[in-house]
């Protein structure tokens, strides 16, 4: 880098769709480094070698402890064990922001926050841990956020919504104002959350109804 300000050095975890886009990210940060993927299953290795980005032996390898750390996975609960792994291991977690993204002022954001291309989020937001803003989704004014929260692409959640930890809201689903989702609900696809939801259900529909627990 310029200036010689050094690169901060980051591992992301997970090789699947959503940590090569999670790399998007990172590559489009100079700030950052790609030491590499750890993923004890890699689907397509190919697809990591083709961008130039190595495969990494695992957590313990001592020339990663104090490297930064992203998690490139898309489920919450596979989110918050993988961030407990790193952080045992001597990680520590760092937010990223792609530059085509807006955000407004006086947010509180927690540690892990990701957000990827054209998001738009606004003011007065509360965000948990390791929280997920997908590709062209929105988050309007004075929302709380859990921790391990997933918004899918193209969805948009209005003002004053709560969304408990855990919580995935589907791709191009919508979620009306000042509604509240409970823990751990999976709103699904397409989706219109005109009132409060239960935690722990799938819920689908416009407006959504739960149909199942989740799992």
């Amino acid at each position: 880098m310029a200036d010689g300000v050094r690169a901060v050095p980051v591992v992301i975890l997970g090789s699947g769709g959503h940590g090569r886009e999670v790399l998007d990210v990172v590559e489009a940060l100079p700030h950052l480094r790609l030491l590499g993927f750890v993923d004890d299953a890699p689907a397509h290795p190919e697809r990591l070698s083709s961008r130039g980005a190595a495969l990494l032996a695992g957590l313990d390898d001592p020339a990663l402890r104090g490297a930064g750390y992203l998690v490139g996975i898309g489920d919450p609960g596979a989110r918050e064990r993988l961030s407990g792994r790193a952080e045992h291991h001597g990680l520590v977690p760092l937010s990223v922001q792609h530059p085509s993204a807006t955000g407004g002022a006086d947010n509180r954001i927690g540690e892990g926050f990701v957000v990827f291309a054209q998001v738009s989020y606004t003011t007065n937001l509360t965000i948990g841990r390791h929280v997920h803003l997908n590709r062209a989704s929105t988050v309007g004014h004075d929302c709380v956020l859990g921790d391990f929260v997933t918004v899918n692409p193209g969805a948009n959640v209005s003002g004053s919504v709560e969304l408990g930890d855990g919580v995935t809201v589907g791709t191009g689903a919508s979620i009306i104002q000042g509604v509240r989702v409970g823990a751990g609900t999976v709103v699904g696809a397409g989706s219109v959350v005109t009132r409060d939801l239960p935690e722990g259900v799938v819920a689908f529909g416009a407006p959504a109804r739960p149909v199942r627990p989740v799992g």
